[in-house]
């Protein structure tokens, strides 16, 4: 490597440390902001419609016979059908969502680059919403999806990092402003994609996801010349790279056992786009002056709810930092544990206090999003920052690339289990739920007590790029 190449371009750093043309941020941050914010749109819109679509039409007979080679794959799940294939199904795909992106980075690191990466996984994912529309594509509609959420996920979170130089101090709160545009897209694809899908048809839901998405390309490629140049990127990873030390490998297994803990902490969240829709079809009282509201809309209460409880906790620790003694990461984690078990508990209540053939209130289920809000406010992006802490330098994006096999891993079980949900008494079910966040919560604490000192101690290490 020649002395050139391993030299930033700081001509180009300076360049964009100038440009505060969007809300004091370079102007390619609101192209990526708002591509990322559509194609969160399509993705949430799919993931809203997905298990109902399957359990009250596409896994039912006269349907379920048009799909190209499902018999084959039915096989692959022991020959189960109905809601436990569903949620089967549902596991397997939003699993897949969460490994696929380890080799889209490959792909653009290797091979295409960031740009020509997140255009092909933009143009895949379109394809996969527009053949959802048709029974016999659903398969391949799936692998369409999986494979472009790979290539567009982590390649374009990477592309605003890569907007900032080593010293600019601006690249924190650009992530928070591209989280925004995220949970703008996860808000607004019940109330757009859920409606049509419930009240219009499925495909109508399938083909605004579809659109969405192609709109997000739209604006991705209209920003071309507004974000880094490959060549900018290459130079800037290979001048800022350090080398792993002996010592790091500690650090890095305590990381790696955390991982399986924050599978099983994240199951009732995870569980909300899955069982939870259904159980709620069927029993929620979701009338509203005469009107019944479409079940995908409680993803939307679920994420106005998230993003509220994020911003109060965040400020909460803020003030209360400066007043008082303020836990660590492991700390925080826990006290996530404790409100994700109490949202459990609000389900057991809801089933509990059912009246045979009537309708749950949507008390219960209020209390649940409250509860869970908190915990997700307190496990998700608390584990995230103290991935980034904890992670040696040399292979920090490495590491944070594992942290999502947590997801992965999560997903795969919520599929599973939600088999259990037409055997079980609900009850049981959310029960199932309650011990999983409990259990976590003492995995946690154990953590805390043998690992936390050398946790605490780590060196930080920057969020990656």
């Amino acid at each position: 490597m020649t002395v050139a190449e391993a030299t930033p371009d700081f001509e180009a750093h300076d360049r964009r440390s100038a440009d505060r043309a969007f809300l004091g941020h370079p102007k390619g941050l609101g192209y990526l902001a708002f591509t990322e914010a559509f194609e969160r749109f399509s993705y949430y819109s799919m993931q809203s419609l997905l298990v109902l679509y399957m359990v009250k039409e596409l896994l039912l007979p006269g349907h379920v016979e048009n799909i190209a080679g499902f018999e084959f794959f039915r096989r692959l799940y022991g020959g189960i059908d109905g809601q436990p294939l569903a949620s089967a199904i549902f596991g397997t795909y939003t699993a897949l969502v969460y490994l696929t992106p380890i080799f889209g980075g490959l792909l653009a690191d290797r091979v295409l680059g960031r740009r020509r990466t997140v255009i092909l996984g933009a143009v895949t994912m379109a394809i996969g919403h527009f053949l959802m529309a048709f029974e016999t594509t659903f398969l391949i509609a799936l692998l369409c999806l999986i494979v472009g959420n790979g290539c567009f996920k982590g390649n374009i979170a990477s592309q605003v990092g890569a907007l900032y130089g080593p010293e600019d101090l601006r690249r924190a709160s650009a992530f928070q402003i591209f989280y925004i545009a995220i949970n703008a897209g996860v808000i607004s694809a019940p109330l757009i994609a859920g409606t049509l899908g419930e009240d219009v048809g499925w495909h109508w839901g399938f083909g605004a996801a579809g659109v969405g998405m192609l709109i997000g390309l739209g604006i991705y490629l209209a920003g071309q010349r507004h974000l880094p140049k490959e060549e900018e990127i290459r130079r800037q990873g290979a001048a800022e790279r350090p080398k792993l030390e002996r010592k790091d490998w500690g650090a890095v297994i305590g990381l790696i056992l955390l991982i399986p803990v924050l599978a099983v902490a994240i199951l009732t969240n995870q569980q909300i786009f899955n069982v939870y829709l259904v159980w709620g079809d069927q029993h929620f009282d979701l009338e509203f002056f005469g009107r019944r509201l479409p079940t995908t809309w409680l993803i939307t209460l679920d994420s106005i709810v998230s993003v509220s409880f994020l911003a109060i906790v965040a400020l909460f620790w803020s003030w209360w930092g400066r007043r008082h003694w303020e836990p660590d990461e492991l700390g925080k984690i826990l006290i996530g544990s404790a409100f994700t078990t109490i949202g459990g508990l609000c389900l057991v209540a809801a089933a509990a206090f059912q009246e045979p053939g009537g309708k749950i209130g949507l008390f219960w289920p209020v209390a649940f999003h409250m509860f869970n809000s908190l915990g997700f406010a307190h496990i998700l992006p608390v584990s995230l920052a103290l991935f980034a802490k904890v992670a040696p330098r040399a292979i920090n994006a490495t590491v944070i690339g594992l942290y999502y096999l947590a997801f992965f891993l999560g997903n795969s079980i919520v599929g599973w289990i939600g088999g259990f949900y037409e055997t079980m008494p609900t009850t049981s079910f959310w029960l199932l739920h309650v011990a999983t966040a409990a259990g976590s919560g003492l995995a946690f604490l154990l953590f805390r007590i043998f690992l936390g000192r050398q946790l605490r101690e780590a060196p930080p290490a920057p969020l990656p790029d």
